[in-house]
Parts: C-alpha cells; sequence; structure tokens
C-alpha cells in the first residue's frame, strides 16, 4: 500500500514514457516507482510517523480491495472499540457531509419496534418498526416494519421493504429490496440471485434485482 504525491506535469511525462516502454508491465509499484528512484529526487515516508493509531498502538490501514475485506473494515467500525475510533477529537476525519435531518427512529410495539444495536446510523434514515443489529447504514436508508437486518453494510439511498431479513450482506446503493425478501437464510437460493463471497457475503446490487438505476439521486 502507498499514498503518492506527485507535481502532476511530471507523472504525466512519466506515465506516457511507461505506456512506451514495451517491456513493462506497467504497474505503478513493480515499474514507474523503481525507474524514479535511481534517477529522481524521490522522498519515503514512514507510515507509521504520520497515521492514527488503533488501541494497540499499531498504524490503522485497511486493504479493502476484496467484498470480504470491505466487509469486514465495516463491521469493525460497530465494535464496542473499534481499531478506528470515528468519535477521536484529536484525529478529525474531515470530509464532505450532506445537511441531512437526523436518524430517525419510531413505532414501539412488541412485534413493531424501530431500533438499532451495535450498529452505526447515518443521517437521514429511518427505521420504521425494524430491528438492526451489528450494521451500518449510510445515509438517506429506510428500513420498513418487521424488516430484520444483521451484520450488514447498506449504501446509500436504499429502500428496505416490510418483513425483509438481511443478514451478512452488503447492499448497494439506490437499491430497494422487496417485501419479504430474505438474504442470509438460504446460502444456495442467494448463490442463484446474488453473488456470495467465499467469507459468505452476499452482495446485492440493483442490477441483479432487476432494477434500473439513474446516475443521479
Amino acid at each position: 500500500m502507498g499514498i503518492y504525491v506527485f507535481n502532476a506535469h511530471f507523472l504525466y511525462e512519466q506515465l506516457i514514457r511507461d505506456a512506451d516502454e514495451p517491456r513493462s508491465t506497467h504497474d505503478f509499484g513493480k515499474d514507474v516507482i523503481p525507474h524514479l528512484v535511481p534517477r529522481y529526487r524521490v522522498f519515503a515516508h514512514r507510515f507509521a510517523d504520520s497515521c492514527v493509531a488503533s488501541d494497540h498502538g499499531e498504524p490503522y490501514w485497511r486493504d479493502v480491495g476484496t467484498v470480504d475485506a470491505y466487509w469486514e473494515a465495516n463491521m469493525e467500525l460497530t465494535r464496542v472499540l473499534p481499531a478506528l475510533d470515528l468519535y477521536d477529537q484529536v484525529w478529525p476525519i474531515w470530509t464532505h457531509q450532506e445537511q441531512l435531518p437526523p436518524a430517525k427512529f419510531v413505532f414501539d410495539d412488541e412485534d413493531r419496534r424501530g431500533m438499532a444495536v451495535d450498529s452505526l446510523v447515518s443521517g437521514g434514515d429511518i427505521i420504521s418498526g425494524a430491528t438492526v443489529r451489528r450494521s451500518l447504514l449510510f445515509s438517506h436508508v429506510r428500513v420498513d416494519a418487521h424488516s430484520v437486518v444483521e451484520d450488514s453494510v447498506v449504501l446509500p439511498d436504499v429502500a428496505i421493504g416490510r418483513r425483509a431479513v438481511l443478514r451478512k450482506a452488503i447492499v448497494d446503493k439506490r437499491c430497494c429490496i422487496p417485501d419479504g425478501l430474505e438474504v442470509g437464510v438460504n446460502p444456495e437460493e442467494d448463490r442463484r440471485r446474488f453473488h456470495v463471497t467465499a467469507g459468505g457475503v452476499t452482495l446485492i446490487t440493483p442490477e441483479m434485482l432487476g432494477q434500473h438505476v439513474h446516475a443521479t439521486r
């Protein structure tokens, strides 16, 4: 892993040079950087010297290049003491945040209680008589009555219908989960409809649901 800082014009030159080199595999780490080190002023900075540390004192970094790794990195955040503390005011995370209303939890009946436990729920979300456990919900997510979401990552602008069950899933943005859909209950049935990873995570996209998504919300 690495974070690179370049002068843009210089980087353009090097990418063009590498593209014209027939012996190159055109890989940043294998070809471009090794070519630069003996020829130009290249500086390295120790990752541990400028990275937020976990509770164990180790620099925090996660490679999320696979669906399983992406799911695990998000699940870590739902733990009581995650390796990355999003609430650490000494090391704030500066990013764009849309102005949204607070998350809302409605209904408190015995068989229809809007609640989330060991979870992160974002602005604009509505948990309407549903149960969310050990999950991370991005913004503009609605979970309707009697549904259960467990050990799942739900991306923005997702609508989950009534009496749905989602377990160990990643739901792509703008999905509309139909009423009564069950995921993470029958692995064989999940594999017929969706993508199930080696780690047992079910990935759901609008296309897999037969839904067409526009570029804008």
